[in-house]
């Protein structure tokens, strides 16, 4: 029989049944569709060797009016400025101590006990010490002067702490550890820290949430899910934790500064005291606040939009000669998220999508529904790629382009059948522009990470499908002639990647693999033998000796057991493979796993006879 040839049609089909897809891709990881054909994604390596604390939700890029390259960086427990392949911890205070922390230690241990009135810390935050006396043994003053990790917090009074030295090794007091610390303690409290998990139905917006003093103690505000927004004030960058204050980093105080409330800026007035998102509109540059509080009260209004006036980042007062303001919308209980998109911004409540426009005085801006029943599962759950807006709802994809519509998918029931509803507002989409892809990160039903991520290409209008620890995303442009994003390892401390940048998992091998539906060998009513195929395949990398495995799996029914009947090592010099296999039903999978290796799929053609009847 001669040599049959095999064509799949390009992206991941997997609506329906493997059998019922003949003729498709049914599977895949980390592969992406390209003039129709499969290939190894891009791979990645660390931006900079030095980590950072938390689970990044957000990053954000631009470049200083002299060229200074920054790249801002939101994580649940601080919030950092990386400069070249250095980080900077530009963390708020949201508090600060003169002169009223004492202290005790226990001799052999190394929990040292901070007594300071009303200080509203929580466990995990961190706090900065100053002034600080020996306590008269190992427990110098140098000891106690630094930055510390609150590791418990006994009553509104006091709280614990693990003495180190400046080099970060513990240090166990002795029986001369007996002062205090002396009368000139002072203490600059950091922000709360936030929680690296939703919790449904408790805060962002839920019940009395973030209506009183975010600040204090043990509070919704951070024990949700940390979520930040950050965007950049001409060279400055302005960030806004979802349920907190917004604050400024101005770049001319220099990167060991850290960002300050929007209250303290030169001639501050009626700025908002907390809000679910900060963005700054592109052209007329208006700071705007989504889901912030009224002006005359410090209570939260999830659905409250309120703008500074042009050019100024301090000035939030309504008047006549400038351009603050502010309105309500009206459909929905809490706004969601917003996006810029071509001369407009798009804001989703919970179950409307509006478009901003500015519109110049009186008004300034004027807000219009668009649709209602459409939202977005999460406030980082849309993207903007040339000036069309795709966003993930509950149970679907969409996109925006003067109206919306849904995105026909080949693998929506993949992703929401097996999808964490509970940790939905961890979902993010990203560009990657030089691929024309968008992509969203979500989490599998199993994990409460995120650890799966699917993509559609915009131009070719295909949908792939994989696996990756991420939790934030940028495309190339700013800081990073390649996309940037936050890995998670499960840890504290955590790494920026630059992505697309040769073909492994930062150094090691990277598996990739692509899986096709089953087809019938021959008709489908005989049994069929295959001994030799002939893969066409285009090599991309550095391996002098790369290879491919070609598997053949086979069963008898369409829900009979898959089994890889067979097994094939194809290099770059191969030009048939001796193969073995006998079934009415066959797939065929593509798989590497060896480093400095990338490859493009070609047509793969098979030997095929007919071996007996049914």
């Amino acid at each position: 029989m001669p040599l049959a040839r095999y064509t799949f049609k390009p992206g991941i089909n997997k609506e329906g049944t493997s059998y019922s897809n003949e003729g498709n891709w049914f599977d895949a990881d980390k592969i992406r569709f390209r003039a129709g054909r499969p290939e190894k994604i891009g791979g990645w390596v660390k931006k900079s060797v030095n980590s950072f604390l938390g689970s990044a939700r957000k990053l954000h890029q631009w470049i200083g009016l002299d060229t200074d390259k920054f790249i801002g960086l939101g994580t649940h427990i601080k919030l950092y400025l990386l400069k070249g392949n250095a980080f900077y911890d530009i963390t708020p205070v949201r508090a600060t101590t003169t002169n009223g922390i004492t202290f005790a230690a226990t001799d052999g241990s190394s929990t040292i006990t901070a007594t300071d009135s009303d200080h509203k810390a929580n466990k995990g935050d961190f706090v900065t010490i100053a002034g600080a006396a020996s306590l008269g043994g190992l427990i110098t003053a140098a000891v106690l002067n630094q930055e510390y990790e609150i590791a418990s917090v006994t009553n509104v009074n006091v709280y614990t702490f693990i003495a180190k030295d400046t080099s970060g090794d513990t240090v166990t007091a002795n029986s001369s550890d007996t002062g205090n610390g002396g009368a000139g303690v002072d203490g600059a409290y950091q922000i709360n820290i936030g929680s690296d998990f939703y919790t449904s139905g408790f805060g962002f917006g839920s019940g009395n949430w973030g209506q009183s003093s975010w600040g204090g103690g043990i509070n919704s505000f951070s024990t949700q899910l940390r979520l930040w927004t950050l965007d950049n004030f001409g060279e400055d960058l302005v960030a806004n934790p979802r349920g907190g204050s917004i604050y400024y980093w101005d770049k001319t105080n220099g990167e060991t500064t850290r960002a300050v409330d929007f209250s303290t800026l030169t001639n501050a007035s009626d700025t908002p005291t907390i809000a679910n998102q900060i963005i700054v509109s592109e052209i007329d540059r208006h700071i705007i606040c989504m889901g912030c509080n009224p002006i005359g009260t410090t209570t939260q209004d999830p659905m409250q939009v309120r703008w500074s006036d042009q050019e100024n980042a301090a000035q939030w007062t309504p008047k006549t000669n400038n351009t603050a303001g502010g309105l309500r919308l009206s459909s929905g209980s809490e706004i969601i998220g917003a996006v810029r998109t071509r001369q407009e911004i798009l804001i989703f409540t919970d179950t409307a999508l509006y478009s901003m426009q500015f519109i110049g005085p009186p008004f300034i801006f004027g807000i219009n529904l668009i649709t209602e029943g459409t939202s977005t599962v999460s406030p980082q759950a849309f993207i903007n790629a040339n000036n069309v807006v795709y966003f993930m709802d509950q149970d679907n994809f969409y996109i925006y382009s003067g109206s919306v519509q849904s995105l026909p998918c080949t693998v929506r029931a993949y992703v929401f059948e097996d999808f964490n509803y509970g940790q939905t507002f961890k979902v993010f989409a990203t560009r990657n522009a030089q691929f024309n892809e968008v992509s969203w990160f979500y989490c599998s039903s199993t994990s409460e990470e995120i650890d799966r991520y699917v993509t559609y290409n915009y131009l070719e209008q295909t949908w792939s499908i994989g696996t990756l620890p991420r939790t934030s995303w940028i495309d190339a442009g700013g800081a990073s002639s390649n996309p940037l994003a936050a890995g998670s390892s499960g840890t504290s401390s955590n790494f920026l990647y630059e992505h697309e940048v040769g073909s492994n998992d930062d150094g090691s091998a990277m598996t990739a693999f692509v899986e096709s539906a089953d087809f019938d060998a021959g008709d489908g009513n005989q049994f069929m033998h295959i001994q030799r195929l002939i893969p066409d395949v285009a090599f991309i990398g550095t391996d002098t000796e790369p290879e491919l495995t070609y598997s053949i799996k086979t069963r008898d029914f369409p829900l009979g057991s898959l089994n890889t009947a067979t097994t094939a090592t194809v290099t770059n010099t191969t030009g048939v493979a001796y193969v073995r296999a006998r079934a009415r039903q066959m797939r065929v999978r593509i798989e590497s796993t060896d480093v400095d290796n990338s490859w493009r799929l070609g047509d793969t053609r098979f030997d095929i006879k007919a071996d007996g009847r049914r």
